[in-house]
């Protein structure tokens, strides 16, 4: 599994060396150069497009300006998921992480009102959580009823409102890539357990899980700190509950 803290510097360097400005006339290309090599025979799905190659081809309209999908790629992305023969040509799991990038990222750059406030209990009451979880931040909220509802843009702005430091973008995942992504931090099976279900409590209808990862220095300790954070949503996209973890802090 690609992790976090990889993706991030990935990106990072992507921007460095992309041209400045970049938009839809280089995000769109580099979109395409990714689906050809995607579907050649020597790839690692053969002429099928897996979830990790379509997440690493739409990559491309994240890394172009670091400002997220704007409209042109949203038109673009549109016509894409209204194109039979190239949903065909995905995985039933990467045509899902298409439909839900598509979801998350649409074209708002501002976000709607959502606040969110720590919860009262600790991860040790609400999960059992006795080992690398148990000081894990969590918080949750939701958007005033008719007010917007959780995309990209909305979860970012909540996520540096509640937990301070920098984070990447929001993408999403699955629940075995959850359970993958708690269990390589955690060994105790019942923590992880213990936390997928309190995630998932808030996402079970709407599958509806994002994570990202973050880093920050000087935000409740002393030196540099990263971790990731995983972000649950309900079903009509207005209440989410974030849980934050600390995976390095020098």
């Amino acid at each position: 599994m690609k992790t976090l803290s990889m993706k991030s510097l990935v990106g990072a360097l992507m921007l460095l060396s992309a041209p400045a400005f970049a938009d839809s006339t280089t995000s769109i290309p580099a979109f395409e150069a990714s689906i050809t090599a995607a579907k050649s025979a020597s790839s690692p799905g053969g002429t099928t497009i897996l979830r990790s190659e379509i997440r690493n081809a739409l990559d491309a309209f994240l890394n172009d300006i670091g400002l997220g999908v704007d409209s042109a790629e949203r038109a673009y992305l549109t016509t894409r998921l209204g194109d039979t023969s190239f949903q065909q040509s995905m995985t039933g799991t990467a045509a899902k992480y298409f439909a839900d990038f598509y979801e998350l990222n649409d074209a708002t750059f501002t976000g709607y009102p959502l606040n969110l406030y720590p919860v009262a209990q600790t991860p040790a009451v609400l999960f059992g959580a006795t080992g690398s979880f148990s000081s894990a931040r969590i918080y949750e909220g939701y958007i005033p009823n008719g007010q917007g509802i959780a995309n990209q843009q909305t979860l970012g702005e909540a996520f540096s409102n509640a937990f301070g430091p920098q984070a990447s973008d929001f993408e999403p995942i699955t629940v075995r890539e959850l359970i993958g992504q708690l269990s390589a931090y955690s060994y105790n099976v019942d923590e992880v357990e213990g936390a997928v279900a309190y995630i998932t409590q808030i996402s079970r209808n709407s599958n509806r899980l994002y994570r990202t990862g973050w880093s920050c220095r000087g935000c409740g300790a002393p030196g540099y700190t990263q971790g990731f954070t995983i972000a649950a949503v309900s079903s009509d996209r207005r209440f989410v509950r974030m849980m934050s973890v600390t995976t390095y802090a020098d």
